[in-house]
């Protein structure tokens, strides 16, 4: 683990091994790239100016898709130099002018989102969800076993944490009929999601051995769904209103170099995956999720039991000859686990409302009701046996508009 000369305690926000980065602005001014590192954001901008870093405009930029856009060599150089910047005493005189309390910070969204898929790669979400919805039917679906299987989203409705999420409307059954109304299933999917840094070229698959070539980092994910309008819909073609009104990610990126001592080999696959999808080396990981619902922890999933890594979902992602962009997000999919306390989603956790859940204000919860709160946080394997975390996303229920 990193040693700094800042005081940081161990309740922090950030170590200062993690070094994430975000968008933030203080005291009106620009919007530009910050690094988190204990309870302040390092504001990168001036002191890449000083340092004479080498791009060191893309800092002063209103996201971080000029900084992405530089390739793995950037990211290695300039994580170098950060890690310089808040270890070694010399730099306290340069550095301190610099750092900006987080309570004075405004976050914003990290980086514009070029394109987002939402994959389903977690077997144990999977398995439930069939026997829920298709009891007489297997769990999985055929090609879940061979690929992972994914959704094309919308990118304009990916929010920063913190946004408020309007309830969605759209048509669901209702007694013996259907109606359009506001969605009555609302639930939350915790999911982690993939930032590209380097795009690829139309017609070129990306091989699961060029992940890191083209990820940036990663970034905690809230898949918002409204299961009624999704129940009603999803047939053929799969989810459109009942996901596409919100999708809330945290706001600082880990970069995946922060992330080392928490690959572990993925969970054995049977039937053995096609060529392109075969693993170049072990790049599952080992990271824990806490679901926190009102302030009651409800669930903690744990993303290492994840079918399909993020390498293979790249790989599959771009199989077709698809290309990728800088700002492209993916996302794994609801994190869930075989036990009850692992269940990812409320639609698993209240086993589609039959199981209310009691959280600790003495109140019942099926799905989400206006003015609820969800908190999805994480944390990873650090260096010498220490624990990394990874950020949060949040968002609140608002009531859907009045008019229908």
């Amino acid at each position: 683990m990193s040693t700094s000369w800042l005081d940081i305690t161990d309740d922090a926000a950030f170590d200062a091994y993690t070094l994430p980065y975000g968008v933030f602005s203080a005291n009106g001014e620009e919007h530009r790239v910050g690094v988190a590192v204990g309870d302040h954001v390092l504001d990168l901008a001036p002191l890449a100016a000083v340092s004479a870093v080498d791009g060191a405009h893309v800092f002063a930029q209103p996201s971080l898709n000029p900084f992405m856009a530089l390739g793995p060599d950037a990211w290695r150089a300039v994580r170098g130099w950060v890690t310089e910047l808040v270890t070694e005493e010399p730099n306290r005189d340069l550095v301190e002018p610099h750092l900006i309390p987080l309570t004075r910070a405004t976050m914003h969204q990290p980086f514009v989102v070029a394109d987002y898929v939402d994959f389903y790669s977690s077997q144990a979400h999977a398995e439930n969800m069939g026997k829920i919805f298709r009891p007489d039917s297997p769990a999985l679906p055929p090609a879940w076993r061979h690929l992972p299987i994914g959704y094309h989203g919308r990118a304009g409705t990916v929010v920063v944490s913190g946004s408020d999420v309007v309830r969605p409307s759209g048509l669901r059954t209702m007694g013996d009929g259907v109606e359009y109304g506001p969605s009555t299933r609302l639930d939350i999917e915790p999911e982690v999601g993939f930032v590209v840094g380097t795009g690829s070229q139309l017609g070129s698959p990306v091989s699961v051995a060029e992940f890191t070539d083209h990820v940036f980092g990663l970034v905690l994910v809230n898949d918002w769904s409204a299961r009624d309008i999704q129940k009603f819909e999803a047939m053929p073609l799969g989810p459109f209103l009942g996901k596409s009104f919100a999708t809330s990610l945290s706001p600082w990126v880990v970069p995946l170099a922060a992330l080392e001592h928490a690959r572990i080999d993925p969970p054995t696959r049977d039937p053995a995956p096609a060529a392109y999808l075969r693993d170049a080396e072990p790049w599952g990981l080992d990271l824990r999720l806490e679901v926190e619902w009102n302030g009651t922890v409800v669930s903690r999933p744990a993303f290492a039991d994840m079918y399909w890594t993020p390498a293979q979902q790249l790989a599959h992602l771009t199989a077709n000859g698809a290309s990728v962009r800088t700002g492209d997000l993916y996302a794994s999919g609801t994190v869930s686990g075989p036990g009850v306390d692992q269940r990812g989603s409320f639609i698993e956790l209240t086993w589609n409302g039959t199981e209310p859940v009691t959280l600790d204000d003495g109140s019942t919860r099926a799905f989400l009701e206006d003015g609820d709160t969800v908190t999805i946080r994480a944390e990873a394997p650090g260096p010498n046996g220490t624990r990394l975390k990874l950020g949060a996303v949040t968002g609140t229920i608002v009531p859907a508009p009045s008019r229908h």
